[in-house]
């Protein structure tokens, strides 16, 4: 058994929470859950394939996802991706975007640094811009990545380069609906 499999066994009990999610923040809890989001990379609740894992254990390649039932009015998407999993205080985030109104999806790949103008990518944890793929610790068992996506009535404020606190803020500020879609990823 190798040093990190051992190290992930030990820490398997710890997890973040869900209470500490985008979703669970307290200033977005009474925003209507009405967007459909769902990803033809993989089913809700269902194993992400490797090829979406993060660098090192997979190819580190965004999931294509669409959605719908975005409410009339809406100028801004934010999707935010997270690990409640993690061993650690806080979920990992390993996604932050701000996404044109007009799409209902975005293909394969399409969240990575420099893939698309028009998709402004934020900072998830550990400073990472664009999409940072499942990477959880070998032997912790299976960890949930959430995508969680809001529609907004503005643009998306603050720094040319938001945080998921900013991002928050912003959701905050002028939310219209949201959803979310659920994939799993272990590393055994």
């Amino acid at each position: 058994m190798t040093l990190e499999r051992t190290i992930g066994r030990l820490l398997r009990p710890i997890r973040a929470g869900d209470r500490h999610l985008a979703w669970s923040d307290r200033r977005l809890r009474d925003i209507p859950a009405t967007i459909l989001l769902s990803s033809p990379g993989f089913a809700e609740a269902a194993p992400m394939p490797q090829r979406y894992a993060g660098t090192g254990v997979g190819e580190n390649i965004s999931p294509p996802l669409a959605w719908s039932n975005i409410p009339a009015g809406t100028l801004t998407l934010v999707l935010i991706m997270q690990d409640p999993d993690a061993p650690l205080p806080r979920p990992v985030t390993h996604l932050v975007a701000a996404i044109p109104a007009e799409r209902d999806g975005v293909g394969e790949g399409m969240l990575a640094f420099g893939k698309d103008p028009t998709i402004e990518l934020g900072r998830g944890s550990f400073r990472r811009i664009g999409y940072a793929g499942p990477r959880p610790p070998q032997g912790h068992g299976p960890h949930r990545y959430i995508f969680q996506i809001f529609a907004l009535a503005g643009r998306l404020s603050g720094p040319t380069v938001p945080d998921l606190g900013s991002a928050i803020a912003g959701i905050a500020k002028s939310a219209l609906a949201r959803g979310r879609l659920t994939g799993t990823f272990e590393r055994p």
